[in-house]
């Protein structure tokens, strides 16, 4: 997210309600999510383990999903809520904010074994004291689908179209530009360890610039090591160069995940710590924290 022009301004209450927008685009999103989910199950998603007969099988149910989990083209259903804190926001840097990222994972099955990867993310933001203001809203809605052909063997890549929106006019949580571009995931696993990088390419489809804009560069790399006990362990790096500020932010994340059965669902929870080497002007210094969990959807 662009910090540079964020201004000491307050919004009214009703700013976000009174954008019918907003709330097309909302229940549009919703409507979609549903029917992707519906069509997975009828083409028959590969779906999860069942809860196995003997600790060790169900052992090791748990160690696969959580694997399946380290991997961004899995053939799997899976619903995180990713939960940021960063701190030394604004020009003085006292400022904080938290983030609330809703980021489904939905494959399709196509012929031939190959996967089409489907993943909405939709990220809440409230700000407190940045710049003299403090207040809650949406970021930009971002769309991204991986076509995955079937490689038959440990490495797989996935590429296609990747799509960013503003959810309000504000411009206090994001850029008010639209954004389009390509997006590609490459990766490889051996053993417990799954490696490897995704990026994406977005240009400005135009819009109001004063926020930040949508010409930007992205790239995560990322390692993974999950244990026979459904341990994992995982660093990423994620780096987002604006061509038009040409500045760069690197956050680096550190996570602990453990994926656990309540009842027959599988539920990973995830704690970390994650730590700003480089931000944009105004943008998150130092360290922060994160917190996800995950809930996966078996037929």
């Amino acid at each position: 997210m662009n910090t540079e022009a964020i201004k000491p301004m307050r919004l009214e209450r009703s700013s976000f309600l009174d954008r019918p927008r907003v709330i097309a685009a909302c229940c549009f999103l919703f409507l979609t999510l549903i029917s992707l989910i519906r069509v997975s199950h009828a083409q028959n998603v590969t779906s999860v383990e069942s809860v196995a007969s003997t600790p060790q099988e169900k052992q090791s149910g748990k160690s696969d999903i959580a694997e399946q989990l380290a991997n961004p083209l899995a053939n799997m259903i899976s619903v995180p809520f990713q939960w940021n804190y960063d701190r030394g926001r604004g020009v003085n840097q006292v400022g904080s904010d938290q983030t609330l990222l809703f980021q489904p994972v939905i494959p399709i099955s196509l012929s031939g074994g190959d996967t089409l990867i489907v993943r909405p993310i939709v990220t809440s933001v409230w700000l407190n004291n940045v710049n003299g203001y403090t207040g809650a809203g949406l970021s930009n809605i971002q769309l991204e689908a991986f076509y995955a052909p079937n490689t038959n063997s440990s490495f797989i890549w996935g590429v296609g179209p990747y799509f960013s929106s503003p959810a309000g006019s504000s411009g206090q949580f994001g850029s008010q530009q639209m954004g389009a571009g390509a997006t590609g995931v490459a990766l490889n696993r051996v053993g417990g360890w799954t490696y490897g990088i995704l990026a994406f390419q977005s240009w400005s489809l135009g819009g109001v610039a004063t926020s930040g804009t949508a010409n930007n560069l992205y790239g995560q790399p990322f390692i993974a090591y999950v244990t026979p006990d459904a341990w994992t362990y995982s660093l990423n790096f994620q780096s987002n160069y604006n061509y038009d500020t040409h500045r760069t932010s690197n956050p680096v994340n550190f996570d602990i995940a453990k994926l656990v059965y309540f009842d027959k669902t599988p539920i990973q929870f995830t704690v970390g710590p994650r730590y700003n080497v480089s931000s944009v002007p105004g943008g998150p210094q130092g360290w922060g924290a994160r917190a996800v969990i995950t809930f996966v959807i078996s037929k």
